[in-house]
């Protein structure tokens, strides 16, 4: 089986530490790893695909799944957000909000882009052996799901950010009672 023989890599290497993504901090936190995994594995498998990627905006890989051996995971991330950038920039030219599906075709290789909740980029890598049509549809379905998990894994991690900074004053723990004792 395919999905035994793919494997994943989260590039944020820090399971509940923080990780920038577009700017914003965000904590990714194991259980949330999990699921975008079970995600990626299973679009790998439902495509037939030979490696697929999350990068954010900023051009930093977030994760991958299949086989990346022989391709600069490094630069390809980079270079892909660059490519949605300059798309961006096409597409407001046009009077578009964006180009929200980005496809390269090549004499072996294809390439997938896909913008998961205009914050992360999504990209498939997949040879001749493929169909487009059941790339287009499989991404699609699993655009939908990684949106909610991210959307879901954004709010918890705006929530976690708010309760730090609030537990961080040095304030945080005096009362009025406190106020008043001292100075009352």
């Amino acid at each position: 089986m395919f999905l035994a023989a793919a494997r994943i890599f989260f590039h944020a290497h820090i399971i509940e530490k923080d990780y920038t993504v577009a700017g914003l901090n965000l904590t990714i936190d194991e259980a949330s790893y999990k699921i975008v995994e079970e995600e990626l594995l299973k679009l790998i498998e439902q495509v037939n695909g030979k490696v697929i990627f999350l990068v954010d905006k900023n051009g930093q890989l977030i994760a991958s799944a299949g086989n990346s051996k022989g391709i600069d995971t490094t630069a390809l991330a980079s270079l892909t957000a660059g490519n949605i950038a300059a798309t961006s920039g096409m597409a407001q030219l046009l009077g578009e909000k964006e180009f929200s599906i980005l496809f390269h075709e090549g004499e072996k290789d294809n390439i997938h882009i896909a913008l998961v909740g205009g914050r992360i980029i999504l990209v498939t890598i997949f040879d001749n052996k493929s169909a487009l049509g059941i790339v287009r549809l499989r991404v699609k379905k699993s655009v939908d799901t990684l949106t909610q998990i991210f959307d879901n894994i954004f709010q918890k991690s705006e929530k976690d950010k708010n309760t730090k900074q609030v537990s961080k004053s040095p304030f945080a723990e005096i009362t009025e009672d406190d106020i008043e004792k001292l100075f009352g």
